[in-house]
């Protein structure tokens, strides 16, 4: 128990600043969803349409960078992090080549929008709004290889200053860009874009101040210029594509499933935005944990310690899974006035609040799954963890949730949106069941795990 209770003191002193950065960070997408949605449940769908063109292809990017961190936990952990600064900057290449071919593509998605058939009102916020935030782009790909690196030395404090300064930056530029002051006009949910685009380069900036001056320069992340390094770009892509990808399948379920709700109408994407941006919420704290996890598992690894490495992420997933229940039992109860927050129109409000119960039961299957996800990254597997994303997040939920939400087969209640938030649950449980069972084989067997660590 001794060794139980000194692992969850060194995960919780990971955990906590990246949990608040976490938190405020998604509180940055909290404030579009409240601010945008008091002008009109169009700006609100707008707003939800956008981010569903705008995240699937950035945490796909932002995942493949997330090998800097596995990467660099196993350098510190075995003594070599002067080796880290190189893996830094050949990953800025890949972040830099992935980030023009993304501004590309989010400055010609408004065909897009006509194919798939979504609420024709909505499109030009959409497309407003993607367009601000094609800005943001190579700022927040940069500020999340500087995040990375210092993460993977296991300094997790800088983020949460950042964002926390960040969202206290957000909220006003929000109110400025979309309800108009000093003589400008505001721009509704187009505004959130701008705002955004502002507050992400501000977080790069700040994030290369604190870097260049702090114990973070022992890795010569700033020492010299590097060219690409055909090598070293293979090995970071080989190891950070799955992650990329599995971030991807789920980012991308929730994306298209929006999407589909389109054609519902803006009503019900207001509502469905409600009860993701509510679980997106409770999502940082595990989500949090996982990557925590990862480093832990990373530097015990690289420590030749792996009873220590199982041990740690087995008190993840265990922490995971408590804070599951609480989370659970407070969106149960205040799921009416939590709804409340979003919106006034009341179609909205009815539907949010049945989402709601929905989301309550999410939590155990969502954050378990993300926790054992981020253990296995530790051990540098994550090929495996995407073949399983792609089976549990479109062979599973994304199938379920047709099929309930356009009603191919009798639910009962479960039909439109809330048959699509059925499917969801189906997916990630099936996720968390098959990753928890990984988690179980890789860390008893130390030779497999010793495989992974030379790629």
């Amino acid at each position: 128990m001794g060794e139980v209770r000194r692992e969850l003191g060194v995960l919780g002193r990971l955990a906590a600043p990246m949990i608040l950065a976490q938190v405020t960070q998604m509180g940055m997408g909290v404030a579009d969803t409240i601010m945008a949605g008091q002008v009109s449940a169009v700006d609100l769908a707008g707003v939800a349409l956008g981010g569903n063109f705008y995240w699937p292809p950035m945490l796909l990017l932002s995942g493949t960078l997330m090998s800097l961190t596995p990467t660099i936990s196993q350098l510190h952990g075995s003594g070599r992090q002067a080796e880290a600064g190189e893996a830094f900057r050949q990953a800025l290449w890949i972040g830099g080549a992935g980030g023009l071919l993304m501004i590309l593509f989010l400055n010609n998605v408004e065909p897009l929008y006509g194919l798939i058939g979504v609420d024709p009102r909505a499109v030009p916020v959409a497309v407003g709004y993607l367009q601000a935030l094609s800005f943001a782009v190579l700022p927040m790909l940069g500020y999340f290889c500087l995040r990375y690196l210092c993460e993977g030395m296991s300094w997790t404090l800088p983020a949460m200053w950042i964002t926390g300064g960040a969202l206290a930056l957000k909220i006003p530029l929000n109110y400025l860009f979309i309800y108009g002051a000093f003589g400008m006009e505001g721009l509704g949910g187009v505004g959130c874009g701008w705002a955004s685009a502002i507050v992400i380069t501000g977080q790069l900036l700040a994030m290369a101040l604190i870097v260049s001056r702090s114990r973070i320069r022992a890795t010569g992340a700033f020492s010299r210029f590097s060219g690409p390094d055909s090598g070293a770009i293979t090995r970071l892509i080989k190891l950070g594509l799955p992650i990329g990808v599995t971030t991807f399948m789920e980012v991308s379920l929730f994306a298209i499933i929006t999407l589909l709700i389109g054609r519902l109408g803006a009503e019900s994407v207001a509502a469905h935005m409600i009860a993701s941006n509510v679980g997106g919420m409770t999502f940082m704290v595990p989500m949090a944990l996982g990557m925590a996890v990862s480093i832990r598992v990373g530097f015990n690894v690289g420590a030749g310690d792996m009873p220590a490495a199982r041990r740690s992420g087995w008190v993840a997933i265990g922490l995971s899974l408590a804070f599951a229940a609480v989370a659970a039992a407070l969106v149960f109860t205040l799921r009416v006035p939590i709804a409340g927050l979003y919106s006034s129109e009341s179609a909205v409000l009815t539907l949010a609040v049945d989402l709601l119960l929905l989301v309550a039961l999410y939590q155990f299957f969502d954050d378990s799954q993300v926790t054992a996800l981020g253990a296995l990254r530790g051990f540098k597997d994550t090929r495996t963890t995407m073949w399983v994303a792609m089976l549990s997040y479109w062979g599973v939920g994304l199938p379920v949730g047709v099929a309930l939400g356009f009603g191919l087969v009798g639910a009962g209640d479960f039909d439109g949106v809330r048959g699509f938030w059925a499917g969801l649950i189906a997916g990630l449980g099936v996720a968390a069941v098959v990753l928890t069972l990984r988690f179980r084989w890789l860390s008893a067997r130390p030779e497999q795990v010793a495989r992974f660590s030379e790629r």
